[in-house]
């Protein structure tokens, strides 16, 4: 599928919509650069090992042609030269396997990182009860024309390369007619590398062009709609509605040890109509006055209530009880600069005047 079906879908995935499709085993990768380099590998490999390979085979085949027919074939002997065999077999296959395996590994490693997952293997059912729609997208999808125009270049690549190569060399086949079998075998192996060669230099650019085009159309099938951009970031950092009700039942709370401390206090401090803060002075617990419960407007109003209910003093002044709203929290001691005010009411109280 060619870019994003869905235009609502304009939005750049977040991490953690890439991280879901990485578990899943969807990631951006070219299904050509594998084969290319593994290609290639075999290619570069060979041409370094031709010595190592030359004198494996020419110890086989002198063996075969020439002591193979005084060879007494008893179990000892039976058993020596299926060790000899198998021995040559993995010289002579191991090594390549083993560079081909490596390089395979390292393309894919290198496009998609450390990521281990069956995901991508396990069966999905649901498929297969949609055949004819899996038919209609293999047969007339836009991917599957560029996969077919992808396969038809390289096949183009592969066909051009040798009638290239022998148009090249034809003017060197007949002196062959002269030369020994090391000669026409260097000449094989010359020419069929240089038709790898030839071959490999476009079906690398396809395979790199092949990389981008799946790139880009990875991010466009994993791009996201606002809505649901909105819906993770409300996951991640919580609906604002239940965090208000969180943050609402927290006040309400508080409001409700507030007004159990309110009997507590020695005096409230009105503005008249829109501040009241209650205070406790009890040099046993504190070394200066304590604000119990502080409001504005209706919770001012419920303090004045509670005070009332419980006999405590209200004691108007206006800058004062402003001042101890907005400087001092529930639970604090008031400020050094607030100590003479605060005093000159609380010299006032009865209790206080006990005390003296």
């Amino acid at each position: 599928m060619i870019g994003q079906e869905d235009p609502s879908k304009t939005e750049r995935a977040t991490q953690k919509r890439r991280d879901k499709q990485r578990e899943e085993g969807n990631v951006a990768k070219g299904q050509e650069i594998p084969k290319v380099m593994t290609l290639l590998a075999g290619v570069l490999t060979l041409r370094f090992m031709i010595g190592f390979y030359s004198d494996q085979f020419t110890e086989i085949y002198r063996w075969t042609f020439l002591e193979a027919i005084n060879f007494q074939v008893d179990k000892p002997m039976a058993y020596a030269l299926f060790a000899w065999g198998l021995k040559k077999m993995a010289l002579l296959v191991v090594p390549f396997m083993l560079v081909l395996a490596l390089v395979a590994f390292l393309s894919l490693r290198l496009q998609v990182g450390s990521l281990w997952t069956t995901k991508p293997l396990e069966p999905k059912f649901g498929k297969l009860f949609n055949i004819m729609s899996g038919i209609k997208k293999l047969m007339l999808s836009p991917d599957a024309l560029l996969k077919l125009g992808k396969s038809l270049l390289q096949a183009m690549a592969v066909a051009i390369a040798p009638y290239i190569v022998i148009r090249q060399e034809l003017p060197n086949l007949l002196p062959l007619f002269h030369s020994n079998v090391q000669g026409i075998l260097a000449f094989i192996v010359t020419v069929g590398y240089r038709m790898v060669c030839y071959a490999l230099i476009p079906m690398l650019l396809i395979a790199v062009a092949d990389l981008v085009y799946e790139r880009w159309n990875y991010e466009e099938q994993i791009k996201m709609t606002k809505d649901e951009i909105k819906d993770e970031r409300k996951q991640a950092e919580g609906d604002p509605k239940i965090k208000q009700k969180q943050r609402q039942k927290m006040m309400e709370v508080m409001a409700s040890r507030m007004f159990q401390d309110i009997p507590k206090a020695d005096v409230v401090i009105t503005n008249p109509t829109h501040y009241a803060v209650a205070l406790q002075y009890d040099p046993l617990k504190a070394p200066a006055p304590l604000v119990l419960a502080k409001g504005v407007n209706k919770v001012a109003e419920r303090i004045k209530e509670v005070a009332r209910e419980n006999s405590i003093p209200i004691e108007e002044n206006r800058p004062l009880a402003q001042a101890l709203y907005k400087q001092v929290e529930i639970g604090e001691t008031i400020p050094e600069e607030l100590f003479q005010a605060v005093a000159a009411i609380l010299a006032k109280l009865e209790k206080f005047k006990r005390r003296r």
